[in-house]
């Protein structure tokens, strides 16, 4: 989101906003997961419907600081999806696309709380790895994010598709989980 334009095409997704933080345990934990179970369980406390095992997770399960950590996360992922929507994204929206009404940075700002708000909201996507397409993006009214359609270029596509091709073999042949690559940086991820 921090680009002037989103390029995909019908194969492409974007994933949801679903910061991953290491846990106490040392592994990759959802921190909205995380913190979506502990408001459950503090939901039904309140209700008075949790059961024994349950309040015996929360005194044993859930330690505060990392639920303060996971709230961070969640919270810094938002803000700068928005900040970078607004300032890259959006820099160049000038007029509403149907009603052609002059776009005000409050607008901007909207759109991209909308759009993060959206993205965060782990019982619409359910998952992590769930890819949202293209046609998703665009056509939720509640996204309604504007896509550049790389496949209408075939000679794009093919660049896109040699280069996604080379940076997937570069990654398996270094056992790479990820890269970052950018126009003068490139960082992997062991």
């Amino acid at each position: 989101m921090s680009g002037d334009a989103i390029y995909m095409d019908y194969y492409s997704r974007l994933g949801p906003i679903d910061p991953q933080v290491d846990s106490a345990k040392g592994h990759q934990v959802s921190a909205l997961g995380t913190l979506e179970k502990y408001n459950s369980l503090i939901e039904k406390a309140q209700n008075g419907t949790i059961t024994t095992a349950e309040v015996q997770l929360l005194i044993d399960g859930f330690d505060q600081g990392e639920l303060y950590h996971y709230e961070q996360a969640r919270d810094l992922s938002i803000a700068l999806l928005e900040e970078w929507l607004v300032k890259y994204k959006f820099k160049n929206w000038k007029e509403t696309k149907t009603r052609k009404i002059p776009v005000t940075d409050q607008m901007k700002k909207d759109a991209a709380s909308r759009i993060g708000g959206v993205l965060n909201n782990t019982k619409k996507w359910h998952s992590h790895g769930y890819g949202i397409s293209m046609d998703v993006l665009q056509r939720d009214p509640e996204i309604n994010l504007l896509i550049d359609d790389y496949g209408n270029d075939p000679i794009l596509s093919e660049k896109i598709r040699c280069y996604h091709e080379l940076l997937s073999d570069y990654m398996v042949k270094r056992s790479l989980e990820g890269v970052i690559h950018s126009p003068r940086d490139y960082r992997p991820f062991m």
